[in-house]
């Protein structure tokens, strides 16, 4: 790797952790008045906004979440025309969606938008990985399970579709998700960790 192709692929690892720092939770919060952070489970992410704000503002969550995984991770690549440089952009987003410096270092935990960066270097991985995640998520009626499973077969899938030399990425992935997710563990353990909230709604309906 020449010089300008070091300073390419550091701007664009950087502009990738900024892009990761924006926080859709926290602005759907302020448009509705409310600080998510406070709010719920206090976590920026999807399913607290379903729980707190409702349906439309967590689609837009998750559509933005997303997004800012996919574009740092296929752009990466398609700018430098390498393929590792789509990990190294991805890994900064999602980085920066968990360790955001502009929120003090607290973030989210990573599903959405490192689902964005699965699609941005691999589809297939994406896709399999969010139908691990949809389906343990609506046979527990938690959607921690769902993220858990899917931290886990990350792991997996990596090393089946992108070879042993992206193994131990896919597996520090897979390591920062189930860490992020340590506290949902313990309630799961517990046996009080909350049920998505249109499921418990639709049996509540059922009953």
């Amino acid at each position: 790797m020449n010089t300008s192709s070091m300073v390419l692929l550091a701007a664009l690892t950087v502009g990738s952790y900024l892009l990761g720092n924006i926080s859709p939770a926290t602005i759907m919060g302020h448009l509705y008045g409310v600080d998510i952070r406070k709010e719920g489970s206090g976590n920026p992410g999807t399913t607290n906004v379903l729980r707190t704000l409702g349906a439309k503002a967590a689609l837009v969550t998750l559509l933005i979440d997303v997004a800012k995984g996919f574009v740092p991770a296929f752009f990466g690549t398609m700018i430098t025309g390498e393929i590792y440089a789509g990990y190294v952009c991805g890994s900064a987003a999602f980085l920066g969606h968990i360790w955001p410096c502009f929120y003090k270092f607290k973030g989210g935990k990573g599903i959405a938008t490192g689902f964005g960066v699965l699609l941005g270097i691999d589809w297939r991985v994406g896709l399999l990985c969010a139908l691990c995640a949809v389906a343990v998520a609506l046979i527990t009626k938690r959607m921690s399970c769902g993220s858990i499973a899917a931290g886990i077969a990350v792991a997996v899938l990596i090393t089946l579709f992108e070879g042993m030399p992206y193994a131990f990425w896919g597996i520090g992935v897979g390591v920062i998700v189930i860490w992020r997710h340590r506290g949902n563990i313990r309630r799961i353990i517990n046996g009080t960790e909350p049920a998505i909230g249109f499921l418990e709604r639709s049996k509540e309906k059922d009953s």
